[in-house]
């Protein structure tokens, strides 16, 4: 950034005058031969510049500022090359020396503002870049565009956003072709969120180097910005043209998980961890993927340390809970989603996904409590109208969450919930009319809810209307066909209808899936006794457990598997590969 300067104001006339003056500087300082050698060391330095072999004119500098520690001209000259060479501190410290022992040297001031705004003390360099412009004008000279690009920084550092874009404008109308400019003009083009200029000014920088991955990365973000196409597009090519580069990971995976694409995005987001393993958003924006996709195990370490690392951070704490809560650890859930609250009362996800933990927990009081206070913030929610008219009809509270479901039935006309969960409660109120229109209505949203049909069949039932009661009561047993209690009320319907030999026949139905369901729940109940029982060493008993609940369910898949494992641990392999075979074929998918 500074050889043309330093080419300007170090090997210049200005600099061969100031290396006369070292002598009449210093001559009061020690002996001529350390002045002359201090000189010598001082024009070596000078000519070490004209060659940019920088780490020469280094030594000689510190050699000459030793020799002769008034000279302004030797700390002016070592602390602008201790700033190109990335010693920035060190640097300012000597230009700062120059200034203090000769207030005029423009060179110093030139180099202090560019080594303040390099090392991030933009405010500094503010004043120093005023007289360096100052001083252009007055001399009528235009500055190198490495100095306009510092100043543009410094103010853009304070804040200082729309005149930042004026100096950016100036140093690029001195060097067009520019694209690391370009692509800076777009950057504060996207401070001020004006995308189209920004993207522009990108487009610009791409043109000028189209194998720039941060240009392509910074013009992807800007259309996302301005919800325009082509972004994922442009993530795209940054990622391809940097696939190591940790950051572009981050924001194409960001990217493709908002377009729905969570698959890609967590192939992706994985990629941006193993990159940069310290990176806690990369952790969470994978953490929230995989959430998504069910796969609640390796999303919630990743959410437990993204909170490790942002404890007072609401959002993480609520997808954490959240989580947690879908993996049935509700109790964990409670307190990161009570911390969420804390930190952010007015946030309504945060009030109402505890409510949900709560209702979890079967403390409704508690969930109430959070519904209520969430509605206040946001009065036209419809699914916190639903949720409290659910979680007031669990209390059996009809009288107040009836109107909590009609308000979110007049919110949300599309969704099928709320008119079926009145209908139940208009049916259990007595209200038959009533229930009948809103079952109707939630069925013409959604018809696949075996439930819906059944609880209509009952309304029809009670109305009289009893060939609308039997359509309705065999649509519910197509849907759920292991269910018993839509063959009774159709064995009463039948019955009214003086069709004794086919309710006799319901009846018959119902109660084969009474028994197979008592069954099941027989046999369920015997393999957790009999896993309890392998967990504690117990082979004999659980063997005969597992076979226990065969007994009772031979078509139980859970009992044949913890019978295989435990004929395995007594070392009869050929049994327990036989009974392995059975759970598989249990457990595969009937024909759809």
């Amino acid at each position: 950034m500074f050889e043309r300067l330093l080419k300007e104001r170090l090997i210049t006339g200005i600099l061969m005058a100031a290396m006369a003056a070292v002598f009449l500087t210093c001559r009061a300082q020690g002996p001529p031969a350390s002045l002359k050698q201090a000189d010598t060391d001082y024009r070596a330095g000078v000519a070490a510049l004209s060659r940019n072999d920088l780490n020469s004119a280094l030594t000689d500098f510190e050699h000459a500022v030793q020799l002769a520690p008034a000279a302004w001209q030797a700390h002016s000259a070592l602390g602008s090359v201790l700033v190109r060479l990335g010693r920035t501190d060190e640097g300012i410290r000597e230009l700062e020396k120059a200034l203090a022992i000769h207030p005029g040297d423009s060179s110093a001031e030139l180099s202090l503002a560019l080594g303040y705004e390099q090392g991030g003390h933009p405010a500094k360099a503010l004043p120093y870049f005023a007289k360096v412009v100052a001083a252009s004008h007055a001399e009528k000279h235009p500055l190198a565009v490495p100095v306009l690009a510092s100043y543009a920084r410094a103010l853009a550092a304070t804040g200082q956003v729309r005149t930042a874009i004026v100096r950016m404008k100036e140093a690029l109308a001195h060097d067009p072709r520019n694209f690391e400019l370009q692509d800076e003009l777009g950057s504060l083009y996207a401070q001020m969120q004006d995308w189209p200029n920004a993207r522009l000014a990108f487009s610009a920088a791409i043109q000028e180097k189209p194998d720039s991955a941060i240009a392509h990365l910074h013009l992807g973000l800007t259309l996302q910005a301005a919800q325009q196409a082509g972004a994922l597009e442009e993530l795209t090519k940054a990622h391809e043209l940097a696939p190591r580069d940790a950051a572009i990971a981050l924001e194409l995976g960001k990217a493709l998980a908002s377009a729905g694409q969570d698959e890609q995005a967590a192939s992706i987001l994985q990629s941006a961890v193993e990159l940069n393993p310290a990176s806690t958003a990369a952790d969470y924006q994978l953490g929230l993927v995989l959430e998504r996709l069910s796969r609640l195990s390796e999303a919630i370490p990743l959410l437990q340390k993204a909170e490790a690392a942002h404890p007072d951070d609401a959002e993480i704490l609520t997808n954490l809970g959240m989580a947690l809560c879908q993996a049935q650890r509700t109790k964990e859930a409670v307190p990161p989603l009570q911390r969420a609250v804390a930190l952010e009362p007015e946030n309504v996800t945060a009030h109402q996904d505890l409510a949900v933990a709560y209702i979890q927990l079967s403390q409704l009081d508690d969930a109430i409590v959070q519904l209520r206070a969430a509605l206040k913030l946001s009065p036209d929610a419809a699914q916190l109208h639903y949720n409290l008219g659910f979680a007031l009809k669990m209390q059996d509270d009809w009288a107040d969450a009836i109107p909590e479901l009609e308000a979110a039935e007049k919110q949300n006309p599309s969704a099928p919930e709320p008119p079926y969960l009145l209908g139940v409660l208009y049916m259990q109120a007595g209200r038959y009319e009533d229930a009948e229109r809103e079952l109707s209505g939630s069925l013409k949203l959604r018809a696949n809810n075996g439930d819906g049909w059944a609880t209509l069949g009952s309304v029809y039932n009670k109305l009289d209307k009893l060939p609308e009661a039997v359509s309705a009561l065999r649509e519910a047993i197509r849907q759920s066909p292991a269910q018993a209690d839509p063959h009774l009320t159709l064995a009463a319907v039948l019955a009214k209808q003086n069709q004794a030999a086919e309710a006799t026949e319901e009846r018959r139905k119902a109660a084969g899936l009474m028994r197979s369901h008592m069954n099941f729940q027989r046999a369920e109940v015997a393999t957790n006794s009999a896993n309890s029982l392998l967990t504690s060493g117990k082979i004999e008993e659980a063997v005969a457990g597992f076979r226990e609940a065969l007994s009772f369910d031979e078509n139980y898949a859970e009992a044949h598997e913890g019978l295989a494992k435990a004929l395995e641990r007594q070392g009869k392999s050929i049994e327990a590969a036989a009974e392995r075979e059975k759970a598989t074929a249990l457990q595969k998918p009937g024909p759809q």
